[in-house]
């Protein structure tokens, strides 16, 4: 507990003042109750200090004048995984070339350049479509499911790219 309050002293302490003179003491900082829980003698106390406003005086002004930068209201969103997640929507596309059926393997190269494979199913057309509407609709725990015709089974498919 003593490392953290520490380090998050050390941190605030970088962002809290912009210049040497307006420089102000850990004792300043925090109430009586933090300072009892960091549990740091006076010395110890007056060395942060002194290390503390060293460190600050060495800091370059620019890095010194900018403000702190203002923490989100929510949280950032996460960045684009290969598998996406049930809070995409469904995928809809036309696939490159034609279409008589699938099985585990076969990959389909969608017009906006993603590419699925197929992963469990399989299904022989009876007539062969060229270059079909498609939809890739999530399911839950991350699995995707490709969509030819809402009459016909789906596969399930993974993203490749």
């Amino acid at each position: 507990m003593r490392r953290f309050l520490l380090s998050a002293l050390l941190v605030a302490s970088s962002f809290a003042a912009t210049a040497q003179d307006r420089f102000v003491p850990v004792e300043q900082r925090l109430n009586a109750a933090q300072l009892a829980e960091v549990g740091l003698s006076p010395a110890q106390l007056q060395a942060l200090n002194r290390g503390l406003r060293e460190a600050e005086s060495a800091a370059p002004a620019a890095v010194a004048a900018q403000p702190p930068a203002a923490l989100p209201a929510a949280p950032l969103p996460a960045p684009a995984a290969m598998h996406l997640g049930l809070e995409e929507g469904p995928v809809t596309a036309r696939v490159v070339g034609d279409v008589a059926g699938w099985e585990p393997g076969t990959v389909f190269t969608l017009d906006n350049g993603q590419q699925w494979q197929v992963m469990k199913g399989q299904m022989k057309l009876r007539k062969t479509l060229q270059a079909p509407q498609i939809e890739v609709i999530p399911g839950i725990a991350g699995r995707w499911f490709l969509q030819v015709d809402e009459d016909l089974p789906k596969a399930r498919v993974f993203r490749l790219r």
